[in-house]
């Protein structure tokens, strides 16, 4: 007489190994583990981006080159702005990693700007995405001068 081998099953269904008593349930285990969330690397972008620009000192986000494109585009009919200027973010199944591009105030410190950035991001993408930020590298761009006209804001056209 040959033996034929149990495929994982409990010698009495309704009972669990420690021989307690065990609800049957369907589609295998807790409802909130079944099946997989991912997270596109443009969601982690916004949420860093505008954690990045709640941060006072923080004047504009990106390159100068970025934030006059952006400008144009912000002034075409149905444009709007861009929250992920100056964000680059790399997502994995459990972690993620950010490159922001800032431009600062003038008179703020820049170090203390970049750990408030941080923390600000930090927070924020990991509560709202559940997401281990492993690193924000934070590359400052320029300085706004108090006297420097700041093309994003221009109301009027230079042109007439």
């Amino acid at each position: 007489m040959t033996e034929t081998p149990q495929r994982n099953r409990p010698e009495n269904p309704d009972k669990d190994s420690t021989g307690g008593s065990q609800l049957t349930k369907r589609g295998g285990g807790d409802p909130a583990t079944r099946g997989r969330t991912t997270i596109a690397d443009g969601v982690v972008e916004k949420i860093a981006g505008m954690a990045a620009r709640d941060v006072v000192g923080v004047h504009a986000m990106g390159s100068g080159l970025s934030r006059t494109f952006g400008a144009v585009r912000d002034r075409v009919p149905g444009g709007s702005k861009s929250v992920t200027r100056g964000v680059k973010a790399e997502v994995g199944e459990s972690q993620t990693a950010l490159d922001l591009e800032i431009v600062v105030d003038y008179g703020v410190s820049i170090a203390d700007v970049a750990r408030d950035v941080r923390e600000n991001v930090v927070a924020a993408v990991e509560r709202m995405t559940g997401l281990e930020v492993v690193e924000v590298n934070i590359a400052v761009s320029d300085v706004k001068l108090p006297d420097e006209d700041d093309d994003d804001d221009q109301s009027e056209p230079r042109l007439q």
